[in-house]
């Protein structure tokens, strides 16, 4: 079958805005986390977030969309304008039809929602805009994208929080080895305001620590919830050979990719993150020894880590691949962290170098996995490793390959 490769990036993330931007900051370990701004959080136990407070609408949107979409939506839209430039894929490349669409989310538009039923309850029915019948839905980023680019071919959603970002770049790539020769792909989300911040909260794995230096510490002794973050990444999947007729640059090929269930009852067997793995590395047709780094889900609670670090262990053995959570620097940003964790793999891969991990001195030893710390590592490119993991047991798994 043929092979999906991502073409284009677009990220929108705390620490950066554009790819460039994000992958240097990211390399320099500058984190986005900080006191939440967006809203009076002083009532809250958890305060801070990973918020993008330099991403203005009206310098990449026109005054008639603005009014019809949420802040989630504004950022895909944006993140899709810059992947689809960054692969050259402008109009006539491919007809509508030969191009489709496949996103992530969690929420939905909570600040458009909570905005809407303020106006409801404090005005009247006829105070609420016509745009909340779509606009508030977790389905509305493919629709905008499709409208926006013309992408008449196959499309979806796809609803499994962190994980969910994993499950739509699998959906291009199986749209990919179809016949469709493009589709975008990825996920973002922001839900910063009172309603989207109990939603985050209500679960009790949301760090409360004051201190954005060491709120989230994924993997570290004693880590006690991570922090939110907002924003994400939309990539440009197409078939290598189509994209290679076009002269386009490849950063790297959607090789492999597993998921599994641990909603129901388990009944013996192989721990679901790490078959996730073992269908993922079947899938490409490695073997462990083939990975030479993994960008953990990082959940940044200690029951959650141990969970992860034994899964990696017991597929890798201890201490035998790097492990980097960057995500570290922005906040865990629902159905955004993977796409965001798939372009670091692809950047690592391109400039053979493993961004680090932020706010963790050491790696608890307990766990047995050597923890990319304090400054990027040099690596010598292979393969890469994507891990994420949604609220409700959902497990996803992606092996990336460089473009050499």
């Amino acid at each position: 079958m043929t092979a999906a490769v991502v073409t284009g990036l677009g990220v929108a993330a705390p620490n950066g805005l554009g790819v460039e931007r994000f992958w240097a900051a990211t390399l320099r370990g500058e984190s986005g986390i900080g006191p939440v701004t967006r809203f009076d959080a002083s009532g809250y136990p958890a305060r801070l977030a990973g918020e993008i407070n330099d991403f203005v609408p009206e310098d990449h949107l026109s005054g008639r969309l603005i009014p019809q979409t949420d802040l989630m939506t504004q950022l895909a839209l944006v993140a899709s304008d810059w992947a689809l430039t960054d692969a050259g894929v402008t109009p006539g490349v491919y007809d509508t039809d030969e191009m489709g669409v496949a996103t992530a989310a969690s929420a939905g538009g909570f600040e458009f929602g909570q905005r809407e039923l303020a106006a409801l309850w404090s005005s009247g029915p006829e105070h609420v805009s016509v745009y909340m019948s779509f606009a508030w839905f977790y389905a509305v980023n493919s629709g905008q994208l499709s409208i926006r680019h013309g992408l008449r071919g196959p499309s979806g959603v796809f609803v499994a929080e962190q994980a969910g970002g994993l499950d739509a770049l699998a959906q291009a790539r199986r749209t990919i080895r179809r016949g469709t020769p493009m589709a975008l792909s990825g996920g973002t989300e922001s839900a910063f305001n009172p309603y989207g911040w109990v939603a985050r909260i209500a679960g009790g794995q949301v760090s409360t620590r004051p201190d954005s230096a060491d709120a989230y510490r994924p993997f570290a002794a004693g880590a006690d919830g991570h922090v939110p973050g907002e924003g994400g990444a939309i990539l440009v999947v197409e078939d290598r050979h189509r994209a290679r007729e076009r002269g386009a640059r490849s950063y790297g090929e959607i090789a492999g990719y597993g998921t599994t269930l641990d909603a129901a009852p388990k009944h013996g067997g192989e721990p679901g993150l790490a078959r996730a793995v073992a269908i993922a590395l079947e899938d490409a047709g490695l073997s462990a020894s083939d990975i030479g780094v993994v960008f953990a889900d990082g959940a940044g609670w200690s029951a959650a880590d141990r969970i992860e670090a034994e899964a990696i262990e017991s597929v890798f053995g201890a201490g035998r691949v790097p492990v980097t959570v960057p995500k570290s620097m922005i906040g865990r940003l629902s159905s955004g962290a993977a796409p965001v964790d798939v372009a670091c793999a692809l950047l690592a891969l391109r400039d053979g170098i493993i961004p680090p991990t932020v706010g963790v001195s050491a790696a608890d030893p307990d766990y047995g996995i050597d923890l990319v710390i304090d400054r990027p590592r040099a690596w010598r490119p292979d393969a890469a490793l994507v891990l994420a993991r949604g609220v409700g047991g959902f497990n996803a798994a992606m092996v990336l390959l460089g473009a050499g």
